[in-house]
């Protein structure tokens, strides 16, 4: 006898419809609109459709496994069956690449149907997978760099239907999907059928789903692909099973540390963002036999971190874990289901000792391509993990664990206890977290306080707020290497840091001396431009608020390339504290004239393994009141620049009225001063076109203040623009006029050939300057720059020679009105004394702010920028004394005559034959 079948009801009421339209004399194509309808509307939601999804026969490739049902009723909540976030495959080399990762599945529904125990699932199936390979550059430790290619990715999505069954346990589906290729963003299509053992109930024993996904195209379909095992854990009704077995072997474990817990009915939600990171392993001395192979497969050593992905946790406290093993803190969390570096477990959060209690299994039988006969056993490993309640120097975990064997020490699959700590990666402890100071009496031997010269002279940080004890950090070694890094207190006296930004107050007491730890963190950058391991050092010292003297003791876990100098890795479990960190805050006020410096040094002799040498240590960062003083002085620059722009359209306007009012000495202005006028405001406008739309420069200050003031700034740069180009459009047009001053094209190009050279041979004379400059810095940063490292170099100093141009842009009028013996007065004073005091007054200001705020923070200049101009104490005072100069030059000779400013010999003879014939009259 044929199964049940979804078609009986639906093709009973087609031939019904068949029947009643033979009744009444209908045939299907003679029959009315509405009843060829009602039979395309049967047609379409008959079983042929649902179950078979893109056409595929559900009972042609499942039948045998669950056979097909009809469906009854929808299921209301289909979030917690059937889900797969985290699942690992191999094959379908073909389709995915050689580099599998995970898969998901996801129901989307759930029906009931008329068998018992038969459920019909719709759901979407993912795989990842990559042709890339992950490398590490020079070599370094996979433990601490990872690149992944991540433009050979490869997703291939499947939309699937099917039916499972209850008592079998099993799930078959069949569907149609798509490759996507992240590369080259193409996609291919797909048809496959899934085979999967999901049983109903499970626990730890038999919480394996695998199964098989298979591809329905032809052999030789360009679309098929190779067979794909699948492996994950199932999540429906899950047993407790171990509970007792995690209690008995933790029972022997004791934490030397004290620990803080949770309320009993919040131990889930707390626990989730502490496990949710990696923890790296401690090893060293106690792998030194080679005896801490994790997955009894021999002298193999355990992986440099490891990773916990909840599956279940209930409201008692109970949790189901998968456990992942990687050599980098990336790739585990996209596959952490892989067999031979995976661990399933199951535990209890222990009320009584504030600790997280685990019993872990083994994955069995998973060998080569084959999943089928995997299954979870050997269940012997014991983990357990806590929350400190005091940090120290050596404790700067918010979550500390062991793991271990319980087997006898001779047998098979027994390896030592290894502690695991959580990297220190921005989650805040729990609350009430104290410190405890264990380093003072080192501190104290080695930090004597010579700076007695300096009490009461200057200001420096109180210590009361985390903000200015923060820092940026340059660091530089003996052979010229730089690093870059971060310094950030953890503990200052008895209060907490913490990851909040904003300025915390430590206490209301004034105090001069502070117990403070820190933590350092820089990279050094090799060679070949490509990041060195990071070096993490906890600190902890005290602070002198009167001195600004901040001495600490360092220790940090020794880094790789450290550790292989190491005869059998016997110390890379243990910190190195031999490290002393003197550092020198610069004061409040910047006028004192001195900046952050220090050292990093060993303590260790020359011939120690662990022995470096000293570092030199220096910081750009900023404190609380300075920035509220760049804060302010920004908003004065910013009027400054928006009065500057407006004197200057004001000053061109009133010359467009003067020349109209006189047109007659429109040919008496030198083109080319009016050229080098409306070149600089041109030129700014091409090189920020892109503030109309928006602006990505992480330097624009203008920016930061909601973006409007760059465009007012860039619109008031185009008035001043177009009105220079109508003042020189119309000098241009009266000077080619016929009836314009034919005698004034001479002295125009002699004003030409006189200027060009000049600014060329400036520009020669600023590149030299240039290059010398970039020979010293060579030589004491032992850094060479990169080609674009220099030419951006190159035209920045370009830039602020035009702006020197830009300063003497009287130069060629002055040359003109010499050589063309002019008395016109072609400029009114607005405009050339208007457009010299806007040209002198940045350096002016520069002269002021030089003195008078903070100078180290060039970036957020807006006003007198270097990237503008030369600015220096020698060129504010030079260039505006300059552009007063050729402003009195200009005064003279329209009020004189051109020549008036050349020694008598050297004037035109015909001036003064003309003043005297005009007096004769």
């Amino acid at each position: 006898m044929a199964p049940p079948s979804l078609r009986s009801p639906l093709v009973s009421l087609k031939s019904s419809v068949l029947r009643l339209g033979v009744r009444t004399g209908l045939s299907p194509f003679s029959s009315p609109p509405w009843f060829l309808l009602l039979l395309l509307l049967l047609t379409c939601i008959s079983p042929s459709c649902s179950s078979s999804p893109g056409g595929i026969s559900y009972a042609s490739h499942c039948n045998s496994t669950v056979p097909e049902a009809t469906p009854a009723g929808l299921l209301g909540d289909s979030s917690t069956s059937f889900q797969i976030p985290n699942g690992y495959y191999s094959g379908g080399g073909r389709l995915l690449g050689s580099f599998p990762e995970s898969f998901g599945f996801r129901a989307k529904s759930l029906h009931q149907t008329q068998t018992p125990g038969v459920l019909q699932v719709d759901g979407t199936l993912v795989f990842n997978g990559r042709r890339g390979v992950d490398y590490y550059p020079n070599g370094t430790d996979s433990r601490y760099i990872r690149h992944r290619n991540s433009t050979a990715r490869r997703e291939a999505i499947f939309q699937l239907s099917g039916f499972w069954s209850e008592s079998a346990g099993k799930l078959c589906m069949v569907g149609r999907g798509f490759l996507r290729r992240k590369r080259v963003g193409t996609s291919m299509d797909l048809s496959a059928v899934l085979k999967l053992n999901y049983p109903d109930s499970s626990n730890i024993s038999t919480s394996m789903a695998n199964g098989t996904v298979e591809s329905l195209d032809e052999a030789q379909s360009p679309n098929h692909f190779d067979p794909i095992s699948i492996l994950a854990y199932a999540q429906k009704n899950y047993e407790y099973t171990m509970i007792s077995q995690a209690n008995e072997s933790c029972s022997h474990i004791k934490f030397e540390e004290e620990l803080v817990g949770f309320n009993p009915g919040t131990v889930c939600s707390n626990l989730q963002p502490f496990l949710d990171r990696p923890f790296i392993l401690d090893t060293g001395s106690s792998c030194s036999s080679g005896n801490c192979d994790p997955f009894g497969k021999g002298p193999r050593i355990f992986p440099g971190f490891m990773f916990f992905k909840p599956i279940q946790c209930s409201d008692g406290g109970r949790m189901h874990f998968q456990i992942g093993f990687s050599n980098d803190t990336m790739a585990a969390n996209d596959r952490i289901l892989v067999p031979d570096k995976s661990l399933v477990g199951e535990g209890f959060w222990d009320q009584s000792e504030n600790r997280l209690c685990l019993m872990a299994c083994r994955i069995l039988d998973a060998k080569g391509s084959s999943l089928a006969n995997a299954s979870v056993g050997d269940c012997t490993i014991g983990l357990s993990l806590g929350f400190p309640a005091f940090w120290s120097i050596s404790i700067r975990s918010t979550t500390i664990g062991r793991i271990w064997s319980g087997k006898n020490k001779n047998d098979a699959g027994y390896f030592s206890m290894v502690s695991f700590r959580s990297l220190q990666d921005g989650v805040d402890p729990i609350p009430g977290l104290k410190y405890e100071y264990t380093k003072l009496v080192a501190v104290k031997k080695y930090c004597v306080e010579n700076n007695v010269t300096k009490l009461g002279k200057w200001r420096y940080p109180n210590g009361r707020y985390f903000d200015d004890m923060r820092f940026s950090l340059s660091l530089r070694d003996v052979n010229g290497n730089d690093a870059w890094g971060q310094a950030t207190p953890v503990f200052i006296g008895e209060t907490y840091h913490g990851n909040d930004d904003s300025v915390m107050t430590n206490s209301g007491m004034n105090h001069t001396l502070w117990n403070v730890s820190y933590e350092l963190s820089y990279t050094f950058w090799n060679a070949s431009s490509v990041v060195d391991e990071p070096t993490v050092t906890t600190a902890e010292g005290i602070y002198n608020a009167e001195t600004g003297m901040l001495c600490m003791v360092g220790c940090r876990y020794p880094i790789s390339s450290v550790a292989r100098k190491q005869a059998n890795g016997a110390a890379s479990d243990s910190m190195d504290c031999e490290i002393l960190i003197n550092l020198q805050l610069p004061p409040l006020d910047p006028r004192a004239g001195e900046h952050f410096n220090g050292t990093i040094r060993s303590l260790r002799e020359k011939s120690d393994p662990l022995f470096f040498d000293p570092l030199q240590v220096s910081s750009s960062s900023i404190y609380r009141i300075q920035t509220a003083e760049i804060s302010w002085r920004m908003d004065i620059e910013i009027i400054m620049v928006l009065i500057s722009l407006t004197l200057s359209c004001f000053f061109i306007r009133m010359q467009i009225y003067h020349v109209k009012k006189h047109p007659d000495v429109l040919p008496s202005i030198s083109i080319l001063m009016l050229v080098i006028l409306a070149l600089g405001y041109m030129v700014p406008l091409f090189l920020n076109f892109e503030a109309f739309f928006e602006h990505h420069n992480r330097y624009s200050i203008l920016l930061w203040r909601g973006g409007w003031l760059e465009v007012i700034v860039r619109v008031m740069t185009m008035v001043a623009f177009l009105l220079e180009c109508r003042l020189l459009q119309l000098a241009w047009s009266s000077r080619s006029a016929e009836d314009g001053k034919k005698g004034l094209s001479v002295p125009e190009r002699t004003a030409l050939m006189l200027c060009l050279p000049l600014y060329f041979a400036g520009g020669l004379i600023a590149c030299f300057v240039h290059v010398s400059s970039r020979r010293h810095s060579y030589a004491i940063s032992y850094h060479r720059h990169s080609l674009w490292e220099d030419l951006i170099s190159y035209s920045g100093n370009l830039i602020s020679y035009a702006g020197l141009v830009l300063d003497g842009f009287l130069l060629p009028q002055v040359i003109l009105n010499i050589f063309g013996n002019s008395k016109d007065k072609a400029l009114t004073p607005f405009f050339y004394v208007g457009t010299t005091a806007v040209r002198a007054l940045p350096h002016l200001y520069d002269a002021y702010r030089a003195h008078h705020f903070f100078p180290q923070l060039v970036s957020s200049y807006i006003y007198a920028s270097p990237d503008e101009d030369f600015y220096s104490s020698a060129w504010d005072i030079i260039i505006p004394c300059g552009g007063l100069l050729f402003a009195m030059l200009i005064y003279l000779q329209q009020r004189y005559g051109g020549g008036c400013i050349l020694p008598a010999r050297f004037r035109r003879p015909g001036h003064m034959y003309e003043m005297v014939s005009m007096v004769s009259l």
